[in-house]
């Protein structure tokens, strides 16, 4: 295995959250640190999946079985951000709201999903990764 293929989705992961964490720091107008985790702008796992999809594009051809998979892989990521984890967020509200101030209740995080715009600049910063990766190291 080339390591470029391991390097990559690493790179992503650690290129994307920081710059999320600024983005949600100056939307907030304070350091958010509350927020590191699911959900906000741009989706960190639209971008890992988008850079390796990119990365094999690149490397192996948009006709090779193994872009085949990281589309597949990509899209079933992006799918579940938008859809199962919202669900599961507003369920968080719901049964944050029937606690009824209860001591034992432990508050749910209720920010879970992504909105469309977030996945969509996770993709394009994923994009932009894979080539710039394959720009710098394509030769590892």
């Amino acid at each position: 295995m080339e390591i470029i293929y391991l390097v990559t989705p690493i790179l992503t992961w650690m290129v994307v959250g920081p710059i999320k964490f600024l983005i949600s720091s100056v939307r907030l107008r304070r350091w958010a640190f509350d927020l590191v985790g699911n959900g906000g702008f741009p989706s960190n796992h639209s971008a890992v999946v988008s850079s390796m999809a990119t990365l094999i594009a690149l490397r192996e051809g948009m006709g090779h079985p193994a872009f085949g998979v990281a589309c597949t892989l990509a899209f079933i990521v992006m799918i579940d951000a938008n859809s199962l984890r919202q669900h599961v967020g507003r369920h968080a509200v719901s049964l944050n709201r029937l606690h009824d101030g209860k001591a034992d209740y432990v508050i749910l995080r209720e920010r879970m999903g992504h909105t469309k715009i977030e996945i969509a600049g996770g993709v394009l910063t994923g994009i932009g990764m894979g080539f710039l990766i394959n720009a710098v190291l394509g030769g590892f």
